[in-house]
């Protein structure tokens, strides 16, 4: 596999909180790899995790989201630091490019646009919301049990 071939993106959000390291995690590999990870402790509640392949055509499709984002042009530097209500993080590899974001959790777009860089900041702020439901939708559909 060639340098321009490389592909990776993984997204992290999470906070240690009075349930102990609660988070939200999932990345996507080159050869369609997709895991997820989801650890709430709340009500005892245990860590999740699911792993699956997806196909040439939705990894395609990922490259496009993210390359139409222009995500890839963006700097953290004056977005909101990392604190105690959590952290989020964003990794993407895509040929020679890397890029690799940490920001404060995001509740809505009030935060986004009193930043310091609401344009950046709002980029990030709609892929990330994409690649969540992307995600979701992914596992909604490969580990229903019952379909209805």
């Amino acid at each position: 596999m060639g340098n321009e071939d490389e592909f990776y993106v993984r997204y992290y959000t999470g906070h240690m909180g009075r349930y102990g390291h609660e988070f939200l995690e999932f990345e996507f590999r080159a050869d369609g790899r997709c895991r997820y990870a989801n650890n709430s402790n709340y009500r005892n509640d245990s860590l999740i995790r699911k792993e699956m392949y997806v196909s040439p055509l939705m990894m395609k499709e990922l490259r496009r989201v993210i390359q139409e984002s222009e995500i890839m042009k963006e700097d953290d530097q004056r977005w909101p630091k990392k604190n105690v209500v959590g952290r989020q993080e964003l990794e993407i590899r895509s040929g020679n490019e890397h890029i690799s974001f940490e920001t404060a959790k995001i509740g809505s777009l009030v935060d986004v646009q009193e930043s310091d860089d609401p344009e950046g900041l709002r980029v990030f702020y709609y892929l990330v919301q994409d690649l969540k439901c992307l995600v979701f939708s992914l596992i909604g559909l490969h580990f229903k049990i019952k379909p209805i």
